[in-house]
C-alpha cells in the first residue's frame, strides 16, 4: 500500500502548518509552498480539501490564512488520509457501495478485509500531527546476540 502524492503532500503542509501557526498565526499558501517545497497550484488544491474536511479553517483579507482547526494533537493521520483521499478501503471489500469484485460471493478472505482495514486505520488514527512535528526519536541500538556452539 502506498498514499498518494497528494496525501503525502497533505501530511508534509500540515505538519509545517502545525509547527508554524501554533496559536494565532496564519498561513497564507505562497509561504506554506516555500517552506515545503510543494507546488503552489497543489497546495491551493490541497488547502482546500484539508478545509472543506475541517481540519484547516481559513480567513479572507488583511491578516487573513489559514490555520489548524483544532491542536495538532487532536489531528490524526487518518484524518488527513482521508481528507485527501475519502476513507481508508485496503479493498473494494470494505468500501461500502463497491461491489465490483467477481469473487464476491464465493471468497473466503473476504470476512476478515474488515480486520485488516480497521488495523491500517487504527496505526494511522495512532499517530497525531503533534508526533510529526517533533524531532525523531534517536535510533534504537541493536545488540547482537551471540550464539554459542
Amino acid at each position: 500500500m502506498r498514499l498518494s502524492s497528494l496525501a503525502d503532500y497533505a501530511v508534509v503542509m500540515m505538519a509545517a502548518a502545525a509547527r508554524r501557526c501554533g496559536g494565532a498565526g496564519r498561513l497564507n499558501a505562497t509561504m506554506l509552498a516555500q517552506e515545503t517545497g510543494v507546488p503552489l497550484p497543489t497546495v491551493q488544491k490541497l488547502v482546500s480539501r484539508l478545509s472543506s474536511a475541517g481540519l484547516l479553517e481559513s480567513a479572507r483579507g488583511t491578516g487573513g490564512g489559514f490555520r489548524l482547526s483544532r491542536p495538532p494533537s487532536a489531528i490524526s493521520l487518518a484524518d488527513i488520509v482521508e481528507a485527501v483521499e475519502g476513507p481508508i478501503a485496503m479493498t473494494s471489500c470494505v468500501d461500502d457501495g463497491r461491489q465490483d469484485c467477481g469473487l464476491d460471493h464465493h471468497c473466503s478472505v473476504k470476512p476478515h478485509w474488515n480486520a485488516v482495514n480497521d488495523a491500517v486505520r487504527g496505526a494511522l488514527a495512532g499517530v497525531s500531527l503533534a508526533s510529526l512535528t517533533r524531532a525523531p526519536a534517536p535510533p534504537v541500538a541493536m545488540h547482537r546476540l551471540e550464539v554459542m556452539n
